[in-house]
């Protein structure tokens, strides 16, 4: 996403949207009033969905630079040149900056 800060300025951010704890909540109530046979994979769910509202913002950002990355296909160095061209392939929107802003993210969050 770009935004724009007065004439001749252009920030790139990339915002992270988060509804795990949404997720997370709903989850529990389910769970309050689940069967004995619904309770396993529930409590399952549940755990995942808090593991994952207990990652990082960088962590979650450097998640969607390898999906993005893996839905075009890419499967080289993820600090190459080729890693950014196919994040912008995978994204058009975002700027060359942007791009390698994530891709320098992705590098301190090894998966």
């Amino acid at each position: 996403m770009a935004v724009f800060a007065g004439p001749n300025k252009r920030h790139d951010v990339v915002p992270v949207i988060r509804d795990a704890d949404l997720v997370a909540v709903a989850l529990r109530a389910a769970l309050a009033e689940a069967t004995p046979e619904e309770r396993p994979g529930l409590e399952r769910a549940a755990a995942l969905v808090e593991s994952t509202a207990a990652a990082t913002e960088g962590q979650v950002r450097a998640r969607w630079v390898r999906s993005r990355m893996a839905a075009v296909g890419f499967e080289g160095d993820i600090a190459s040149v080729a890693a950014v061209k196919a994040l912008r392939q995978a994204e058009p929107r975002l700027s060359l900056l942007a791009a390698v802003q994530l891709q320098k993210e992705a590098l301190t969050h090894p998966e």
